[in-house]
């Protein structure tokens, strides 16, 4: 049943409120050992039913785990494996930190998650490196909740821990997997639901599985994504999204610091923020909520009074500028080699090799016989871009480039942003200008 109360009664009422609810938690809020203990904090006064806990890798696991898979690809097996005993050492140290009545139990359950990424990287590859690395990767989710699962039953917060994997149905397309909705959707209604009926359930965001039990990953930071498909399939009255900031700012804080932060926005908002690469909301957790009509909160784990900012559907006017700056940029320019028009066929092509590669252009123009596209720098994509397109065109490459996009841009906050830069292409529209910029 969904209760017709107004937006701005929502975030003041949320934490009362015993309504079927979403929480998930970055890996920034469960990085440290009081990091956790707030966790228990915030969720220490509210009901244990109804409620779904979707909780990341801490702190720097995913960064860590990931040269464990480069050193197993580039077969420095020893090396792999001595990174993989760091991220062991870290976690069983939490154990110890964290746990009493359940260190026993928790420290069972973690051998067995590390025996999991340990047989493999024994072996020798011999399939893609994406395969690898969802095999790998997938552990940071898996320890963190198994330790911050184990550490609130102890302190008298009822939960029941549940592996996605079990949960989400996947394709194999490795680190950037698609979901099976219908089957998915029946594990939630059969397994999920009957949990939530006895008290809280946490899980892992960002992970899911194929049908022959293989790891996949949704994409980085695809844990907001997970968090609003079991928001979707509940029928959550809302989902909260708790991270290190006050909540959505205009700007990145760490780039800008003045920026400010906004009490509210709509979901149209919000999706061309985070296609234009904004960090604050992954790019493809909006839809699941808008489909149900599901608000969205996002709010400061280290003050949970901050109001935060709330995502609804409601048409907004008077918004700040909006501000994403994304470094590592590649601008791909295509010649055509004979002066010929670079038509529809043309063009299709170059689709076709982008969508074989599963790359996704953050800008592309086109002129009479050439096109210019402009990507994130993933070298080994970028490298068959390249090769596959010079049977078409001649191809030149430029990189360390920076993006910059100004949504309800001035001309003033344009100008003192692109100052003394070069400037290698431009694009405008009246609500957007993005700009690929050199120093």
């Amino acid at each position: 049943m969904k209760f017709n109360i107004g937006y701005n009664n929502l975030r003041h009422l949320w934490p009362e409120i015993n309504m079927m609810k979403v929480f998930k938690f970055g890996g920034a809020s469960v990085n440290t050992i009081e990091r956790i203990q707030n966790l228990a904090a915030i969720l220490s006064g509210r009901e244990t039913g109804n409620l779904l806990i979707v909780i990341s890798a801490m702190g720097k696991t995913t960064n860590a785990l990931e040269k464990v898979v480069e050193a197993f690809y580039a077969g420095k097996k020893d090396e792999a494996l001595e990174l993989f005993r760091q991220v062991r050492i870290v976690h069983d140290d939490l154990v110890k930190f964290l746990l009493v009545k359940n260190a026993l139990a928790t420290d069972q359950q973690l051998i067995g998650i590390y025996t999991e990424a340990e047989w493999l990287l024994h072996d020798k590859p011999v399939r893609d490196f994406d395969y690898y690395y969802d095999q790998v990767v997938c552990i940071g989710e898996l320890l963190s909740t198994t330790i911050i699962s184990a550490y609130l039953n102890e302190m008298g917060i009822a939960n029941t821990w549940v592996d996605v994997r079990d949960i989400f149905r996947t394709d194999d397309q490795f680190r950037d997997a698609n979901l099976d909705w219908n089957y998915t959707s029946s594990n939630v209604e059969q397994v999920i639901k009957p949990l939530l009926q006895k008290g809280t359930v946490i899980t892992q965001g960002f992970i899911g599985a194929t049908d022959e039990n293989e790891s996949t990953t949704l994409g980085r930071e695809g844990s907001d994504y997970t968090a609003a498909i079991f928001a979707n399939m509940l029928d959550a009255e809302s989902l909260t999204i708790w991270k290190d900031v006050e909540g959505v700012m205009n700007a990145d804080p760490k780039q800008f610091p003045d920026a400010k932060i906004i009490s509210e926005l709509n979901y149209d908002e919000v999706i061309e923020m985070a296609f234009y690469g904004a960090q604050v909301i992954h790019p493809k957790t909006i839809k699941p909520l808008q489909n149900k009509d599901i608000p969205l909160l996002v709010k400061c784990f280290l003050d949970p009074e901050i109001p935060g900012t709330i995502i609804h559907t409601q048409t907004l006017k008077g918004l700040p500028p909006i501000i994403v700056l994304k470094t590592g940029q590649v601008l791909v320019q295509l010649h055509s080699k004979d002066f010929s028009f670079v038509g529809e066929k043309p063009m299709g092509r170059l689709y076709e090799i982008l969508a074989a590669l599963h790359v996704k252009p953050n800008l592309v123009q086109s002129g009479a016989v050439s096109i210019q596209v402009c990507l994130d720098d993933r070298p080994e994509k970028i490298d068959k871009l390249a090769i596959t397109a010079s049977e078409l065109f001649d191809v030149e490459l430029e990189k360390n480039l920076t993006m910059l996009t100004i949504r309800h841009y001035t001309k003033e906050v344009m100008d003192t942003l692109i100052n003394g830069k070069k400037i290698k292409l431009l694009q405008q529209t009246p609500e957007t200008v993005q700009v690929i910029l050199s120093n």
